[in-house]
């Protein structure tokens, strides 16, 4: 048996970064449990829930996104869910629905779509977010009212 190559890694644990290459090209389901940076194309999903993404200079990505943090240097078609933060870095480019509880558009960026803050602690109150805005009931209730 040859002697195991030292200098590649024993597990992927490690606090590194996969990456996906410039001429590689990906259609389906990206899915784990480690950072990702794209340079490449992605069609489908890319689901990485705890985890960061970044989608690089060249990369051209067609696809809903879901993960922690999203940073985008390249070009995004599709929706993007972040529990965290979404980037989009001055030659950044999406067209999509943004949710997260932190945004940052740099200047020269482009983005259509919209943008939905959702706050981390607001989660349990999303059912009532189906109602008209004017018929919600207050967040701070009658309590803080107090008359002494």
């Amino acid at each position: 048996m040859a002697p195991m190559d030292s200098s590649y890694p024993a597990s992927s644990s490690g606090s590194g970064t996969a990456r996906l290459g410039a001429s590689l090209h990906v259609k389906g389901e990206i899915t784990g449990n480690e950072d990702l940076a794209i340079d490449g194309s992605v069609e489908g999903l890319v689901q990485l829930e705890d985890r960061k993404l970044t989608i690089g200079a060249s990369a051209k990505v067609t696809a809903d996104v879901i993960a922690r943090e999203v940073v985008v240097y390249g070009n995004v078609k599709g929706n993007l869910r972040a529990r965290d933060r979404i980037e989009i870095k001055k030659d950044g480019s999406v067209v999509g629905d943004l949710t997260t509880a932190r945004i940052m558009i740099e200047d020269g960026a482009y983005f259509k779509g919209s943008i939905e803050i959702d706050k981390a602690g607001d989660a349990s109150d999303s059912h009532d977010l189906e109602k008209p805005a004017f018929s919600r009931t207050p967040r701070t209730a009658a309590t803080t009212a107090s008359s002494d």
